[in-house]
């Protein structure tokens, strides 16, 4: 009797699908049979691209740069990002060590598969990205979660960090705003940081700024500015939050030179050069006015302070105040063992999947994010669906005894 084994890699069988995406696709379905679902759960603007931006796609277009460009960026675009770190973060960051890619994941993927040999260690700081875990064990890496909880705004110490370094830790990976939990690390707590690090020296810094624009603190602070860090920081960002170009696939990182050319030759072997009509919008975007990011920082600061006062008046929710991005990231953990009658909520996977089914309310499981007491709730939408979710989800959670 012959034993049938699955032709695909353990790999990809051992990868986690992602939670987002997953809970997007549901919400799809449950619209699709008719029901108005409100969905919260995709970290996507629900504004559209500025239309300077636009136009300049429609410029490249006609202009005929529809062809192959070179592995890491045109060269507009390269330059555009090198003077964009040195105006509006204080980062020294040459053309040549700018390395474009088809959105901030490749971006990520790039430098986990050119750093991490098998067995390497990386540090995550939690709650995190829900990609990160899975970009760090596909590149044959062992990712080391250290996690702060609501209490703390979500912010992983220094020492904490510190007590999770091994000889081998390869680099630290964190956002800041972050992604689930809208927290922002200061630049005293960046500092803080990057000591402790420098007693660590073979720990390289990946530091995602994805959501810089999207930030309520006043000034962001990005790592690299730190001396004690500055020569082994990655910066990753890109254009799809602040933007509003989540579909042009554009992102990019500031490194080490050895390291931008190692992720430029790893991408040359993948997909090549971004697309070439989406790096002329990208030049746009970073040479132009930053007035339609500001706008939409201001819209998301009023959704913000909605949904807080919504979700606060919710016996039970425990809520922080986040500082940027545009999720909130309650506690759920006191309803864990109620009921219904019909739906038991034992865990913040059955949270998300009651507020979907019962009131049509799509969010995210924190488990995905390293965070299982949590639920990812995304305010990128219009005033009106997010009163409407905050009365949806009172009524759900009330309703369970």
């Amino acid at each position: 009797m012959s034993t049938m084994t699955s032709p695909l890699s353990n790999r990809v069988l051992n990868m986690e699908e992602s939670a987002t995406l997953r809970m997007a696709a549901l919400g799809r379905e449950v619209k699709a049979k008719g029901h108005d679902v409100i969905s919260l759960s995709l970290g996507e603007p629900d504004f559209d691209t500025p239309e300077h931006i636009k136009m300049a796609a429609k410029k490249a277009l006609d202009a005929g740069h529809t062809k192959y460009t070179p592995v890491p960026g045109i060269p507009a675009l390269r330059e555009a990002v090198s003077e964009k770190f040195k105006r509006e973060n204080g980062l020294e960051y040459s053309p040549a060590q700018i390395v474009v890619s088809t959105g901030a994941k490749q971006s990520i993927a790039n430098l986990a598969n050119a750093l991490l040999n098998p067995g390497d260690e990386a540090i995550i700081l939690g709650p995190y990205w829900v990609s990160y875990s899975d970009i760090v064990k596909v590149a044959e890496g062992t990712p080391v979660i250290v996690t702060a909880g609501i209490e703390d705004d979500f912010k992983v110490t220094p020492e904490a960090i510190e007590a999770a370094i091994t000889d081998r830790t390869k680099f630290m990976l964190f956002s800041s705003p972050c992604n689930p939990t809208g927290s922002v690390y200061t630049a005293d707590e960046l500092a803080a940081i990057s000591k402790m690090l420098g007693r660590h020296p073979h720990v390289h810094v990946i530091s995602d700024e994805i959501y810089e624009h999207i930030n309520f603190t006043g000034k962001h602070a990005s790592i690299g500015t730190f001396p004690e860090v500055k020569d082994r920081t990655i910066t990753v960002n890109g254009f799809s939050k602040g933007f509003a170009m989540t579909g042009w696939r554009l992102g990019y990182i500031g490194a080490p030179l050895h390291i931008a050319k190692a992720c430029a030759k790893l991408q040359g072997q993948c997909t090549s050069g971004a697309n070439s009509i989406a790096q002329w919008a990208g030049v746009e975007a970073l040479n132009t006015s930053l007035k339609p990011s500001m706008d939409m920082k201001e819209a998301f600061g009023k959704r913000r302070e909605m949904m807080i006062a919504g979700l606060e008046a919710i016996d039970g929710l425990r809520v922080n105040r986040p500082q940027g991005a545009f999720y909130i990231f309650p506690d759920v953990s006191a309803f864990f063992g109620k009921s219904n009658g019909e739906f038991t909520i034992n865990n913040s996977d059955d949270m998300a999947e009651y507020l979907l089914l019962s009131k049509y309310v799509a969010t995210v499981t924190g488990a995905a994010f390293g965070a299982p007491d949590c639920i990812r709730i995304s305010y990128a939408a219009s005033e009106e669906q997010l009163q409407k979710a905050i009365e949806r989800i009172s009524e759900a959670l009330t309703a369970l005894k």
